[in-house]
């Protein structure tokens, strides 16, 4: 198993992205509206404080004026408490409206997630998956408003520093101005580094949720084969190369802040040398002090300025990476077709099917019928073909060529919700949620009664260790069910079946996990579930599946034999093969 890192696809546009992104702050514009506000006022009064030095030296010092020893100390006071509320009101608006975004944007995706085809889904690393949800959606919204305000904020506090320089000497205000264009460019120089090297940590982040996520759930496999230093290992190859794409983006951001300040200290020092000559022919003290502590203020917005590119590249990529997974299209609404309840007559008709063509057809032209109520067996060596078979029919994944049919109509012609409503599973991957007992059997169907849950219980036999629960159905299930025994879990999901009441059902691999005691009294319960339905049942365990009407035997993606237990045996061929390997005839 390879922890290398995953390849980062080329940047898209950044102000399409960020287009983008401000439409989940569009209908919080009015909370965002108040922020910018606030800004606005933090910038006045920011800017203000070289006027008030202005006025304090010319009336304390130059006038005389005696009222200077009450107003200057107001005027303090007032502007101060006016930067504090404008401070206030620009972070909180827009960080409530940054919390927005990123409830509105995980729901999207989230629901997305819920709605990709499932070849999508098997093809890609579920760490990467989650990290979009969690990391980079974070990184989206401080892009789409912290950095957004942060950057106004600074914008408008340096354009009034710069306003009352030029209000108190145009001249020197122009030297100022010359230093401007320089800065941009380096801006524009870190902006493109910050962007790729943000691509590289989301990648990056995505590879250590994935390689965090396999060791914790293969925690077992681990410990038995004492692997914990090789997980090891491979969790710092991903950490190593996710800090080391860090310091490329800090170092980034630790070059462009000097440099630009350098650049903002020559045109300092240009300013101080024609100031020193203007006073020489005349320039005011007053003026003249007030203009140089203005000017000594520019430094800190451009510095956060300069700060904040940083973090509003990264949401760019980010969004970048979030927008991509929005775009793949999800598995639809199926076709027109409505479907209140199957019969169960399903036909597999010339049907074949690959997941990728270098590695060629997965089924091969494979033809069979089941009747209403009959059970079909589907067996064969592993890899010929079993599980995606029986995918097809609830449309997992959609044949490239023939037909699957559902009471005589394609599968593709039906609702997807209609069709996949006929259908239960029951499979060898048990999946239970952290949820009570009772929700996981009423699962996506807590409308039922109590009495519909506890009658679909005790069919199952889940009543038998309920009621050794002090909290019966409302005991809360651990981690996919691990504080109940593999079988106890199988029965919660047979229950869950039970109470759906498909007339289809899908066994797959059902007990194959289970010891020889647990798969006796699971497979009791299954043949109370099977009762009046049609049943697909996949099984390496033939032994499971002798009483079945018909069976399927597979092989290279073919119908190899078809018939009954006894039939198949009396032919000599795969099947009769595969039952003697089992039971060493």
């Amino acid at each position: 198993m390879s922890a290398a890192p995953a390849a980062v696809k080329p940047a898209a546009d950044g102000w399409a992205i960020y287009r983008r992104l401000l439409k989940y702050a569009r209908p919080h514009a009015g909370m965002f509206f108040i922020g910018v506000l606030g800004a606005i006022l933090f910038a006045g009064a920011n800017a203000a404080t070289g006027w008030l030095v202005k006025s304090f030296l010319d009336g304390a010092f130059i006038q005389k004026n005696p009222n200077a020893a009450w107003q200057v100390p107001l005027e303090v006071i007032l502007l101060f408490t006016l930067r504090g509320i404008g401070d206030y009101i620009s972070n909180y608006y827009p960080s409530w409206v940054g919390r927005q975004v990123i409830k509105g944007l995980r729901h999207d995706v989230f629901a997305h997630y819920m709605r990709l085809p499932t070849a999508y889904l098997d093809r890609q690393q579920s760490g990467h998956l989650l990290s979009k949800l969690t990391n980079n959606i974070e990184l989206v919204a401080a892009a789409a408003t912290n950095a957004a305000i942060s950057i106004i904020s600074d914008s408008l506090s340096i354009v009034f520093l710069l306003g009352v320089l030029f209000y108190f000497n145009w001249r020197l205000a122009a030297y100022c101005i010359l230093a401007a264009p320089v800065i941009a460019w380096l801006m524009q120089i870190a902006n493109r580094s910050f962007r790729r090297y943000s691509e590289r940590i989301q990648y990056s982040m995505g590879d250590v949720t994935r390689v965090a996520k396999e060791a914790i759930e293969a925690h077992r496999l681990i410990k038995i084969f004492n692997a914990e230093d090789h997980q090891t290992d491979r969790f710092e190859q991903v950490n190593e190369h996710n800090r080391a794409s860090n310091m490329k983006l800090i170092r980034t951001k630790a070059i462009s802040n000097p440099v630009v300040q350098l650049i903002a200290a020559v045109a300092l020092a240009s300013v101080l040398y024609v100031s020193i000559k203007q006073i020489l022919g005349g320039l005011k003290f007053a003026d003249f002090f007030g203009f140089l502590t203005t000017l000594f203020m520019i430094p800190s917005p451009l510095r956060s300025l300069v700060n904040m590119s940083g973090p509003l590249q990264q949401g760019i990529a980010a969004g970048q990476s979030v927008f991509e997974l929005l775009d793949e299209p999800t598995e639809g609404s199926g076709g027109s077709r409505g479907l209140t309840r199957a019969r169960g007559e399903i036909e597999f008709r010339g049907v074949s099917f690959t997941y990728d063509e270098a590695k060629g057809e997965v089924l091969r032209d494979v033809s069979f019928h089941v009747s209403p109520g009959e059970t079909v067996a589907i067996v064969g060596r592993s890899g010929s073909g079993k599980t995606t078979l029986v995918g097809l029919l609830p449309r997992f994944f959609d044949v490239q060529q023939g037909a699957v049919l559902l009471d005589g109509v394609d599968v593709r012609d039906y609702k997807l919700s209609d069709l996949r409503a006929q259908i239960s599973l029951v499979s060898q991957e048990v999946v239970l949620f952290h949820d009570t007992i009772r929700n996981n059997i009423a699962f996506n169907a807590l409308d039922n009664s109590d009495a519909a849950v506890t009658e679909a219980a005790r069919a199952a036999n889940v009543m038998e260790f309920v009621n050794q629960q002090p909290k019966g159905f409302d005991t809360l299930l651990t981690d996919r069910g691990q504080n109940f025994s593999g079988g106890q879990r199988q029965r919660i999901s047979i229950a869950r079946a039970l109470l759906k009441n498909a007339p289809v059902l899908m066994l797959d691999e059902a007990t194959a996990a289970l010891d020889n005691e647990s798969e006796r009294r699971v497979q009791q319960e299954l043949s109370l579930l099977m009762r009046g339905r049609t049943t697909l049942v996949i099984a390496h365990r033939l032994s499971t599946v002798e009483g079945a009407d018909r069976i399927i035997v597979l092989d290279g993606g073919r119908i190899a034999e078809m018939g009954t237990h006894q039939e198949l045996l009396a032919r000599a061929g795969l099947y009769a093969a595969l039952h003697g390997m089992q039971f060493n005839v």
